[in-house]
């Protein structure tokens, strides 16, 4: 490589001895200038190299001069250079081990959250992968606006083995207490004499299948369930589907459900011939079959690209079934289970400052009978996001955290050191009246001036401050859901909604959040669901 240095190359005249020549008179001036550029070339090196240094040291100690100018020109105060300050996020766990939330702190630090002091109280979302609501209540209680903890208050009584167990709805199989419904257990396996059952504890080990007559009918905490006996199989391998499922609010109720993808997990040993001495035939264990080990579904899975849940999908359909009536009835469990616990949870966070601080991501567990029929096994509170023991997994947790993160307000548009709301621009600029108000036939009618109909409660001189809230709230939610879908309020059509739900059984907040979103719906279809 060859470098230009003529500025620093003098070129002094050469004498001849051609005819009619002769040295040059200015060869003195010559020389005098070349000296001269040489002088001026070193001083603009040496000046160059001394702003360089001022430069960096005026980094190293977090100055640098604004409104870079002429050196000369006044009033160029220097200011000091910080970094932007990020909103933080906090673990609670009783494990001082917390590798196994990597994709939880991955994510948040995508999003331009940084990892707090766990032992700190100024945060802005406090992940909890143990149930906070004993060791963290005087903290809890008194939460400021702004911060989200990742837990409701009672959601036990989603997630409780022997509460949802015991809960009497449609998609559960019948389940008995033990010892107290003893009698009644022993009336149901006479009236059902080839029935099979597992006997289970809250803690969800040693689950067997026997007869009736081979149960332990005194042991206390523990509950007996019946055990579906001719599950739906792919290549001869029993599996379960977990659907992970947000309760972003209560009083009124919005439930939705990650509908990117589902987690697939296989039996290791196939089903038949069955025996309940195998656990490995039907109880998904730790070390389960993944998806991509499966022949008839590595094809979609591994070989084309789809999903977990489009891999299945595709499988069903190769049978000559549809897969559309699992996901309704999916939907349909998630949605009334959560309203029929949803008062338990109301009571439970009335003793909280602000119930809008809570959301709650759980993993609802199905199984699927031969006849496409689906039944709740149970519903996980902190579902493992760990990809440890099956790294393909992390495709699916990170993106279920981002599209949670995204749903509940964590993840925002809007870049701020905090989630605090810093102006009421800033609320408007997202979510304004006119984004809310509907029913405009109904509101002109002279029958809404009093607010006494349902719809017209939703008119804009009608609105309450509370009701305000939980508008803008669901509408953000709404436009900030990407892969989720909204399960409670449920799916509708402008006419109403498209499945049986009744709005005399529903609490009167969670009437007038249905009517709202049947409203949006009639104004613009991308809200039907």
């Amino acid at each position: 490589m060859t470098h230009d240095n003529t500025f620093m190359t003098c070129k002094t005249p050469q004498l001849t001895n051609e005819p009619g020549t002769r040295p040059s008179n200015n060869s003195p001036i010559g020389g005098t200038s070349c000296l001269w550029t040489v002088v001026v070339a070193l001083i603009s090196i040496g000046l160059s190299t001394l702003n360089v240094y001022e430069l960096r040291k005026l980094k190293e100690h977090g100055l640098i001069v604004q409104n870079m100018g002429p050196a000369t020109s006044p009033g160029r105060p220097l200011v000091p250079i910080t970094s932007p300050k990020k909103p933080v996020y906090s673990v609670y766990g009783k494990s001082a081990d917390d590798s196994h939330l990597k994709h939880v702190f991955a994510v948040m630090e995508r999003l331009g959250f940084k990892h707090g002091s766990n032992n700190s109280t100024d945060w802005d979302i406090l992940w909890a992968h143990d149930y906070p609501f004993r060791a963290l209540q005087p903290l809890l209680r008194n939460l400021k606006p702004h911060q989200k903890v990742n837990h409701f208050p009672g959601c036990g009584y989603i997630t409780n083995k022997v509460d949802l167990a015991m809960t009497e709805l449609p998609y559960i199989p019948r389940a008995f207490r033990l010892p107290g419904d003893k009698d009644k257990l022993m009336a149901y396996a006479k009236m059902h004499p080839d029935t099979q059952f597992v006997q289970k504890s809250n803690s969800h080990r040693g689950v067997h299948v026997v007869s009736v007559a081979a149960l332990d009918l005194d042991t206390p905490e523990t509950f007996v369930q019946e055990y579906i006996d001719r599950p739906l199989l792919v290549d001869g391998y029993k599996f379960d589907i977990g659907v992970y499922t947000v309760v972003t609010s209560i009083d009124p109720l919005r439930v939705y459900i990650y509908n990117g993808d589902v987690l697939f997990r296989f039996c290791p040993q196939l089903y038949y011939p069955f025996d309940p001495a195998v656990l490995d035939k039907y109880v998904v264990g730790d070390d389960y079959l993944p998806i991509w080990e499966i022949p008839s579904l590595q094809k979609y899975y591994v070989d084309l690209g789809f999903s977990m849940k489009e891999s299945f999908d595709a499988f069903v359909r190769s049978k000559g079934k549809d897969p559309l009536n699992v996901w309704k009835q999916v939907e349909d469990a998630i949605r009334l289970i959560c309203l029929k616990k949803e008062s338990l949870l109301i009571e439970s966070a009335s003793h909280y400052k602000y119930k809008h601080n809570f959301f709650e991501m759980m993993r609802f567990d199905f199984v699927i009978d031969e006849d496409l029929n689906v039944f709740v096994m149970e519903a996980n509170m902190s579902p493992n996001l760990s990809s440890a023991h099956f790294p393909p997994n992390r495709l699916l947790y990170e993106q279920t955290l981002f599209n949670l993160f995204a749903l509940v307000g964590v993840g925002r548009r809007i870049l701020a050191e905090s989630l605090q709301s810093r102006s009421r621009e800033d609320m408007l600029m997202q979510v304004a009246e006119k984004n809310l108000v509907v029913f405009p036939e109904e509101c002109v009618k002279r029958r809404c001036e009093l607010c006494l109909a349902d719809e017209c409660q939703l008119c804009l001189p009608c609105l309450t401050m509370e009701t305000l809230d939980q508008l803008r709230r669901a509408y953000l939610e709404h436009v900030n859901k990407l892969d989720c879908k909204r399960v409670v309020p449920p799916p509708m059509t402008p006419e109403g909604s498209n499945i049986s739900v009744t709005l005399e059984g529903l609490s009167p907040r969670n009437k007038l959040m249905y009517l709202w979103f049947r409203g949006k719906c009639q104004l613009d279809s991308s809200w039907c669901s």
